[in-house]
């Protein structure tokens, strides 16, 4: 029914100004269905719709996949910017492998930075709960951050001109061992601070030149400094 009245739903949603999210419902549940024919042809289906919704003056976005290894990810990147007429992408992971039930916000924040970095539009987090159950406020709380890793990384990749900013900032503090905008600057800076704060509890210790990881002895950013004033 959709499909056939798609025209007809196109003047109902331009008439309400509502934007189209066309799904895919033959996206690869498995990386061994990952690119497969029923895929591909679905997505050039989706492009078929594309072309209509926006000879309508329709707004579309198109959605994707779902489970691809890291080899097959670029592929289906460049065939929806062709058969979809570059409209924007929106990627749920993918997920680069299926062995990791508990940490698949890990195995899609992989694919979903390198779909990011090859061209995207939007990505869609996955908590640690996905295939395992309905996620609690802390899981939501890691997909969110592990998608904010991944969406940063693709925009380092791509050369955003502003997307380096952060990390040079960040990467000074450290060299001149300012914890608190260490922390501030970081993308969760509560578990940056507590992680820290697990073995260096003191106040005292965010003035240290150190961590607990290499200690004052044997810190190389701490051994830089004394090179430097040595010289």
């Amino acid at each position: 029914f959709l499909y056939e009245h798609f025209e007809e739903i196109c003047d109902i949603a331009r008439a309400y100004d509502v934007s189209f999210s066309l799904g895919d419902g033959l996206r690869p549940g498995s990386i061994a269905d990952a690119n497969d024919a029923a895929q591909f042809a679905e997505l050039e289906t989706l492009g078929e719709l594309t072309k209509i919704a926006w000879a309508k003056d329709c707004q579309v976005m198109i959605e994707g996949p779902g489970h691809v290894p890291m080899h097959k990810i670029r592929q289906n990147m460049d065939k929806q910017l062709a058969v979809c007429g570059e409209a924007p992408f929106y990627t749920l992971g993918p997920l680069t492998t299926d062995i990791a039930p508990g940490y698949d916000h890990i195995t899609s924040g992989i694919g979903a930075a390198m779909i990011g970095w090859f061209g995207t539009a939007m990505l869609c987090y996955v908590t640690p709960k996905e295939h395992l159950g309905l996620p609690d406020r802390n899981d939501v709380k890691i997909g969110v951050i592990t998608y904010k890793i991944a969406a940063h990384a693709a925009d380092l990749a791509k050369g955003h001109p502003a997307a380096k900013t952060r990390d040079d900032a960040l990467s000074r503090a450290r060299f001149e061992f300012r914890w608190e905008d260490q922390f501030n600057l970081s993308l969760d800076p509560e578990t940056a601070r507590s992680f820290h704060d697990q073995t260096l509890p003191k106040e005292a210790h965010k003035l240290a030149h150190f961590c607990s990881m290499c200690g004052p002895k044997f810190c190389s950013m701490r051994i830089s400094h004394d090179i430097r004033a040595e010289a």
